[in-house]
Parts: structure tokens; sequence; C-alpha cells
């Protein structure tokens, strides 16, 4: 840290301590709860751990600059789509079971590669999978929430969605929460992908009308590699536990060795902009 400024330790699981903080850099785990602490306490910025800031707003003072960890967990979300998708495709998972069971079962898997890939959200994680998708010749169709030419790829809108759905042998999703993108996928979604098609959700479980997809996977229709859920965590007895064609990691995206070095690289930026007297990078609430 710069010279002069004072790190404070706070758990945020008791009062402040003192009035005045300058930064608040609150636990990745447990923000919600955490922000309540902040009752009473003159805060310049509240620096978060996640990119998401669903409901935080309502539970900040009127006025309180509230920025995302844009720039820290695309590098680690990314790879683990790509993880996920390859682990899917190439059936990892049997073969991980068969490992445990001392079975050797030689199998044939679709490959990622020829396949046709349809990314929907290309923000920080969605460029971020696109990057690390285009050596593994594939077919990539992007679409976000406005048409564009951006690094060199045709974005399509979200309005020319239907028609792109039905060629998508895989579907990674990236985009945020939020009432405009949840259930984005429901049944006519599923309904359109061709037999088969592989969906990999590395963004919301909120994307994600889960009863549907439960109902596409049991028929044998669609397969799932899922990072985040609805509900999440998915409770003991849930139908996604279990169900053949179904690979789920416990949102994992952000916890890697990646994250630390990119979160604390941010709050030191954070705090030599407060010194310089400039604005802090990614706020997202209170202006």
């Amino acid at each position: 840290m710069p010279e002069g400024v004072e790190v404070v330790l706070w758990e945020m699981d008791a009062p402040a301590p003192c009035p005045r903080l300058d930064i608040v850099v609150p636990p990745y785990i447990g923000m919600a709860e955490a922000l309540g602490r902040l009752d009473g306490v003159e805060v310049g910025l509240v620096q978060a751990q996640s990119i998401g800031y669903d409901g935080v707003a309502e539970l900040l003072a009127p006025g309180t600059l509230f920025a995302n960890a844009a720039s820290v967990h695309e590098t680690s979300t990314a790879e683990l789509a790509v993880a996920l998708a390859l682990a899917a495709q190439r059936r990892l998972d049997k073969a991980a079971l068969d490992t445990r069971a001392g079975v050797w079962d030689q199998f044939s898997a679709p490959s990622l590669a020829d396949r046709r890939v349809l990314l929907l959200g290309f923000g920080g994680v969605g460029k971020a999978v696109a990057a690390r998708l285009a050596p593994f010749e594939i077919d990539l169709v992007v679409v976000a929430s406005s048409a564009r030419e951006e690094r060199g790829i045709r974005v399509h809108g979200v309005d020319e969605l239907p028609g792109l759905i039905g060629g998508a042998e895989v579907v990674v999703l990236t985009l945020p929460g939020g009432p405009e993108t949840r259930h984005i996928v429901d049944d006519a979604f599923l309904s359109a992908l061709p037999d088969g098609a592989l969906l990999v959700n590395v963004g919301r479980g909120s994307l994600v009308d889960t009863d549907a997809l439960v109902d596409h996977v049991r028929r044998g229709r669609i397969r799932a590699a899922l990072d985040v859920t609805e509900p999440e965590p998915l409770p003991a007895g849930h139908p996604l536990w279990g169900l053949p064609g179904v690979l789920v990691s416990p949102h994992t995206g952000a916890g890697s060795s990646a994250m630390p070095p990119r979160m604390a690289g941010l709050v030191a930026r954070q705090v030599r902009r407060a010194l310089q007297g400039e604005e802090p990078l990614n706020v997202v609430i209170g202006r």
C-alpha cells in the first residue's frame, strides 16, 4: 500500500473499529450480512469482491458509493466455463466415476472442436470466455444486449436470439442476473435447441428456468454443466443432483488462485485513486 495509508483488518462480524472508513472491502462470502455493519459508519467507498450486485442497493445508506469487482473474476470464471464445456463434452464426469470404481471403459465422446457455440453475454466474462474458446476450432456466435462489432467479433443483438438458438450445439451463459435476464433460458429456448445440445452456465442461476431444464435433461434432449443454479445452493434431494447429463460445480467460478492477486491489485488501484483525488473504478451504485 502507498505510504501513509492505514489498513484496518475488520472481519465485519462486530461493530466498526472507527466512525469513518475511506474504503471498505466486505467479505466475498456473506457480503449482504456484512453490509449491515455499516449502519452509522461514514464510508467513502464500498469495494465488493464480486461482480454481481443484485439487491445490494437496498442494503446501503443513500448515496453510498459501491464498486463491483470487474477485472477480478473474468480470468478464473472464463477458465471454468471452458473447463465445464470440455468436461461435459468429453464425458470426464464418467471417467472420474470409472476411475473411482477401477473401471477401464473406453468410449467416444463429442468434441468441442467443430461445434457451434452460442455465447450469451459479451461483458468482461463473456469477452474472456470468447478469447479462451478461440483456439478450439469452434464456430462462435455471440449475443449481447445490442448488436455491434467488437474485438473483431460480430456481436448479435438480443432481438436476434430466437433465430440463432436452433443451430447452437453448445450454449455458454455469462449474463448478469436481474429481471431483464431472468429465465432467458426457458422451455421455449430449450425446445429450440438441437438434441444433445450442452448448456453451460457461469452467469447466474436465475438465467435458467430450472424446472424446464430438468424436464429436457430427463428426456435426454439437453445436457448441462452448471456453476450456478436456482436455487443455490441446491438442496438435498433436488432433481439436478445425480441426474445423468448434468455436471454441477458449486459456484466456484471465482474460486481459484487467480482471484486474490487480482483483487489485491484492484484495491490498491482504488487506494491510489483516492489519494490522488480521482474517481473510483467500477462504481455501479451511488451515482
